[in-house]
């Protein structure tokens, strides 16, 4: 839509020259003059949008980039887990400092692998989790409480890190999760991660972990169109969207993914295992059907078992092709 127009017309009665027709003219015209005018606020919100979606191509056109942007420019180093559980993941695992003295150790690792470009280092927490049990409302997920969330923010603005709130929608929806986290998302250093693999509205019945679950384009077009408007209304520089992926079926009808340039999306590589097979599964999934910036996961307790198998080296996931952008420890 290029812009929205409201049209009114006022319709004024002939007096054919007597008293009674004036009256009838005058009273109608007052009804129509002070009736409000009907305004669609979601019509202009989506004209606004289409505006702001429009300045940004053309910005990205002149400079290759909108101003603020995080890739290509970095390579995003994370820690992934929820600082509440010691199961998700190292973020969490380990008690913080000593997990922030290893995680410096990895940055330090990677830069020294590629000096080229810069690595960004982030904390990736789950922040929406799919649960064992149904809930109250049957949707099989639970949020974290604001004091988590506004916890790790803190130790994200602490170390200089982004932080990355990953979604796992259970029985539930983006539609209906997505705008809990709106708050968050208006900081700066707060980006977004979605988790096909436990979206299961589509699979009633199935339990979390019982089946992998799948979020189609349309999912991922909601998902980039409501942070692009986080980004415009707030005047954010744009924002990073990670996508889990390790099978075909996770993500349906990728091709219809729509980018936009306030919204960086990663397709990133979440599988564990034999290097082989995580190499095959990249090649497979993610560059094969590709999007926009590409992703690859580390697992520090699976990825090394059983042996001979090892945690990949940073040179071993930089020699990747494409060259993931996006790399995240569990």
């Amino acid at each position: 839509m290029s812009g929205l127009g409201i049209a009114l017309s006022l319709t004024t009665l002939s007096g054919c020259g007597s008293r009674s027709g004036t009256e009838s003219a005058d009273s109608a015209t007052i009804a129509d003059t002070t009736k409000p005018a009907v305004v669609d606020t979601l019509a202009l919100k989506r004209a606004a949008m289409r505006r702001d979606s429009l300045k940004a191509d053309s910005i990205v056109k002149k400079s290759g980039q909108l101003p603020g942007a995080i890739l290509p420019g970095h390579r995003i180093i994370a820690f992934y887990g929820n600082i509440r559980s010691k199961g998700m993941g190292i973020l969490g695992r380990e008690p913080k400092e000593q997990m922030f003295r290893k995680f410096a150790g990895v940055l330090k690792e990677w830069q020294a692998a590629d000096p080229s470009i810069p690595v960004q280092a982030a904390l990736h927490n789950v922040t929406i989790t799919a649960q064992g049990t149904p809930g109250k409302d049957g949707k099989w997920r639970l949020m974290n409480s604001k004091a988590t969330i506004e916890e790790v923010l803190s130790w994200a603005k602490e170390h200089n890190c982004l932080l990355f709130l990953d979604v796992q929608p259970g029985h539930s929806t983006l539609e209906a999760e997505l705008p809990k986290l709106e708050q968050y998302l208006k900081d700066p250093i707060v980006h977004l991660g979605i988790d096909p693999e436990f979206s299961l509205a589509t699979m009633p019945g199935v339990r979390p972990n019982q089946r992998i679950g799948t979020l189609d384009a349309k999912d991922v077009n909601f998902t980039v169109n409501f942070l692009a408007r986080i980004v415009s209304e707030n005047k954010l520089p744009p924002k990073v969207l990670t996508v889990h992926r390790f099978t075909r079926k996770m993500i349906s009808n990728y091709k219809n993914i729509k980018l936009d340039p306030r919204v960086q999306i990663v397709m990133h590589m979440d599988g564990h295992g034999d290097p082989v097979l995580k190499k095959d599964s990249y090649d497979a999934y993610i560059k094969a059907e590709p999007v926009q910036y590409t992703g690859f996961k580390l697992f520090y307790e699976y990825d090394a078992r059983p042996k001979p198998h090892h945690i990949m080296t940073p040179a071993e996931v930089i020699a990747l092709t494409p060259s993931p952008l996006y790399i995240q420890y569990q």
